[in-house]
């Protein structure tokens, strides 16, 4: 007999409990995702398994200063936006941003979903540069603040 286990997340847990949402600041981004570190306990890793609709952004362009993150490619395909060049990948290929990172996003241009994993650290204070709006995301611990990099200042 199977004993349940918080160490473990099945494939139809996840199927059964992907949930939708989006990034505020691009209408394109649509997602459809599971937590899976959060699912198992993990505080330091993050690991999320995402699928992006046909047609869709997975999230805004972006870049971390402490946070290093990764893609992992399962199914579909995508164009990848890496430091405003573009890159078509499918299943099997990895992308790794190490920190500070270069801005990023992944467009599915369809026709199937795009599926993949992400993950990155958990660090308890992060930067986000989302250079293409001007704007950056300063995140200490669940406090977040959003602010116009023209006015900040210089350290």
């Amino acid at each position: 007999m199977d004993k349940p286990s918080l160490n473990i997340v099945r494939a139809a847990d996840t199927a059964a409990h992907l949930q939708q949402f989006s990034h505020p600041l691009n209408p394109e981004s649509e997602m459809h995702g599971m937590q899976l570190g959060r699912s198992v306990g993990l505080k330091r890793t993050g690991v999320n398994f995402i699928r992006v609709p046909p047609g869709r952004e997975s999230y805004v362009y972006h870049s971390h200063q402490h946070e290093e993150e990764w893609i992992y490619v399962l199914a579909g395909r995508a164009v990848a936006l890496i430091d405003d060049a573009e890159y078509e990948i499918g299943p099997g290929d990895f992308i790794g941003f190490p920190a500070p990172s270069v801005a990023h996003l992944l467009r599915n241009p369809g026709p199937a979903d795009l599926v993949y994993l992400v993950g990155g650290e958990n660090r308890e204070f992060d930067v986000a540069d989302f250079p293409r709006l001007g704007k950056r995301m300063v995140r200490t611990g669940k406090d977040v603040e959003i602010v116009d990099v023209a006015d900040t200042k210089p350290a």
